[in-house]
């Protein structure tokens, strides 16, 4: 998540700061399921309701209909639909055999060049391969630009 913003007031489309830090915490960090996020912000709305305020999300559908509205430089979702057509069994067939699934994206090349193009990111990743070592002569692996695939590809 990133608010992308110049100025430092401006959470858009989140309401504050701590509307998007806890949008962050609970969707990228932790990666709580939404029963849990609903249990946590019934408990955080409790204790606010006797100060006449309310917890940052309603439930985990607000928080997900707030992400969902972040702006990506008109890059519209997209889907497709997949079903497995391969062998079945006889008999027994498991319920995903025969399931069509939904599959939703963004133009990845669409979005990966509007992260390069984000000064919010600026010197945030690495744009060439490269190699690290410790004081004793060891490879230190710490992200995709530090491993041996890319390096050997440049």
């Amino acid at each position: 998540l990133s608010p992308h913003s110049e100025s430092e007031s401006d959470w858009v489309p989140f309401k504050s700061q701590v509307q998007f830090e806890m949008a962050e915490f609970l969707f990228s960090r932790n990666q709580m399921p939404a029963t849990q996020i609903d249990i946590l912000l019934k408990l955080w709305e409790a204790t606010l309701a006797k100060h006449g305020d309310a917890a940052p999300f309603s439930d985990h559908r607000d928080l997900y209909a707030t992400i969902d509205s972040i702006s990506f430089a008109d890059t519209p979702w997209e889907s497709f639909n997949v079903v497995h057509n391969d062998n079945k069994p006889d008999r027994d067939i498991p319920s995903w055999m025969t399931s069509n699934y939904d599959v939703w994206f963004r133009n990845p090349r669409t979005l990966l060049h509007n992260l390069i193009s984000n000064p919010d990111f600026d010197k945030g990743f690495d744009y060439v391969p490269f190699r690290e070592y410790d004081q004793l002569g060891n490879h230190r692996f710490q992200d995709f630009m530090s491993g041996n695939w890319a390096w050997k590809q440049a």
